[in-house]
């Protein structure tokens, strides 16, 4: 029989890797909650309706990206690609953006897009996305900024990324740009790369973030989004970058980032490396006022960000972040040999997690000699060795030997194991 393999793409995170998982999660999690932000759990499936009309229907996303299927009722549903739509969707159908109440909200979980798998892409990839809703100034937007670059500094990454800012301004600054910005490029049009010359009439502006070196040179003379912004929308960005340079937050302008949603308008950032080649955005969003309406829900102004697990985790192994201590995740072995060792060793063993509530302690199942029992403790990563006999057991003591520092074994009478464990960890 055939062995069954998981689908290409979307990859099995092994008990070796899951420490550094939950290390990031964690660090990301407190870190939001230091700033007042909220977790909300939101449904993988969605109605494809939702990112349709959220996305774009003419998005690379939609267009070729999505895992879509009939259910059995008939009803289009769709894994979800982003977070984003899934969110607002939810604070619309429990009522959470009624009376211009400011919610800032946070959520983690898989995203599916069917592309070509490699290395920090995949079609079943990790996000933790963070959003806030009916707060209009720039003064949320540097807060999203600046709460990245805490955490850069806390995992130890700020001297591998770099920050990209741009404005899109409103809805009507955006169409008469498009207008421009085509009329140039047609006259181009045969010196376009194939897909550029598709987007032309359905996403124009998305040839701006274009990969192709030679378009990339047209672009060069091309009109510029900024000429074509609002009195407010300049005042916004205006605004925006003097907060973040009060905050000390460097950053560039880049005139040619659009972001892949439709959905943006005014502030759009990217936080990108070098570090991990092609793949170079490690966190992205930016301002999406006009979405909340676009699903149903009366005008509210949002903006919000998404971090991809998968490159922050590649991006903190190859500068060599990873905390030493996650390399061990045990503290002691618990070695029991005869039956009343093994008896009194679950009771020990779950008194000394009652009084050492953070220990980690693997206690040996499964029986063997004395001799096997150590090979497997000295094997586990463990600094140190509980080691309970039928004497000790008698006796009601036990051997503390250290495992990792050729240090002699001490016997310790069962009170004292507790207090002795919290001075060695």
């Amino acid at each position: 029989m055939k062995t069954l393999q998981a689908v290409r793409g979307m990859n099995d995170i092994l008990p070796a890797d899951s420490a550094l998982w939950q290390y990031l999660e964690t660090k990301v999690a407190t870190l939001l909650a230091g700033y007042g932000y909220q977790q909300i759990r939101m449904p993988i499936v969605e109605p494809t309706e939702l990112f349709k009309r959220s996305i774009g229907e003419v998005t690379d996303i939609v267009e070729k990206e999505m895992y879509t299927f009939d259910d059995r009722n008939g009803d289009s549903l769709t894994l979800r690609p982003e977070g984003t739509a899934g969110c607002v969707r939810a604070m619309l159908e429990h009522g959470l953006l009624g009376s211009g109440v400011a919610q800032k909200v946070w959520y983690t979980g898989p995203m599916f897009r069917h592309e070509r798998p490699q290395k920090g892409r995949y079609r079943q990839f990790h996000q933790i996305g963070v959003e806030t809703f009916n707060l209009t100034g720039p003064d949320i937007d540097a807060e999203l900024i600046v709460l990245t670059a805490r955490l850069w500094r806390q995992l130890g990454l700020q001297d591998a990324v770099t920050l990209e800012l741009n404005s899109l301004g409103s809805s009507e600054d955006r169409a008469r740009y498009r207008d421009a910005l085509v009329t140039y490029l047609r006259e181009r049009f045969e010196q376009l790369d194939a897909d550029s010359q598709r987007r032309l009439d359905s996403n124009p502006l998305r040839v701006l973030d274009s990969k192709n070196p030679d378009t990339q040179a047209l672009l060069v003379d091309a009109p510029k989004l900024a000429d074509y912004l609002n009195d407010e929308a300049r005042a916004h960005f205006s605004q925006l970058c003097a907060l973040l340079d009060a905050a000390g937050v460097e950053y560039r302008i880049n005139p040619r980032l659009v972001r892949g949603l439709d959905y943006y308008g005014l502030t759009v950032f990217e936080w990108v490396t070098d570090r991990l080649g092609a793949q170079g955005t490690v966190c992205a969003g930016g301002r999406y006022d006009g979405l909340v309406q676009q699903l149903g829900g009366k005008p509210a102004p949002a903006v919000g960000f998404a971090m991809g697990l998968e490159r922050l985790l590649l991006l903190i192994q190859t500068l060599e972040q990873v905390p030493a201590e996650l390399a061990n995740q045990l503290d002691v072995y618990l070695v029991t040999v005869g039956e009343a060792a093994q008896r009194s060793g679950l009771q020990l063993a779950e008194q000394l997690r009652d009084d050492l509530p953070q220990l980690r302690m693997l206690v040996h199942c499964g029986g063997g000699s004395f001799k096997s029992q150590f090979k497997k403790a000295d094997k586990s990563g463990a600094p140190y060795a509980l080691i309970l006999g039928e004497q000790e057991t008698l006796e009601q003591t036990i051997g503390l030997k250290p495992l990792r520092d050729g240090g002699e074994q001490e016997q310790l009478a069962w009170a004292d194991i507790a207090a002795r464990l919290q001075q060695l960890l």
